[in-house]
């Protein structure tokens, strides 16, 4: 098993920015495949971004409402995933959730909200 666990999230006003972290504990060697979600009120879950490691290489994929201003990044030393994101909009306002697996996302968090006023 793995436990995800989220923190960061907050209110703040369009054109800020935020850090939001996920530490991952227990079998954290399953975690080749980790990524952040986000759910609006009202809404489906969507895919924000999402990294992939290999033995070899890593691949980062970012959604398009996202890209160039959400940077996903990991700590290994640390079992943390970390999802910066500047420039907000009111449309980023959602619950955002961590997920993590080996090939799938198996693993998921309880979410940390993130309120962006205008």
């Amino acid at each position: 098993q793995v436990q995800l666990v989220e923190s960061g999230g907050g209110l703040v006003q369009a054109g800020d920015s935020l850090r939001l972290s996920c530490a991952a504990s227990g079998r954290t060697f399953s975690t080749a495949t980790m990524g952040w979600f986000r759910q609006a009120p009202g809404k489906e879950r969507e895919f924000v971004a999402g990294i992939i490691w290999s033995a070899t290489a890593s691949s980062t994929n970012y959604a398009d409402s996202v890209k160039g201003r959400f940077t996903m990044s990991r700590d290994n030393a640390k079992n943390t995933l970390y999802l910066q994101m500047n420039s907000l909009k009111p449309e980023d306002t959602a619950a955002y959730y961590c997920a993590a697996g080996l090939n799938k996302y198996t693993y998921w968090g309880q979410g940390t909200q993130v309120t962006v006023s205008s």
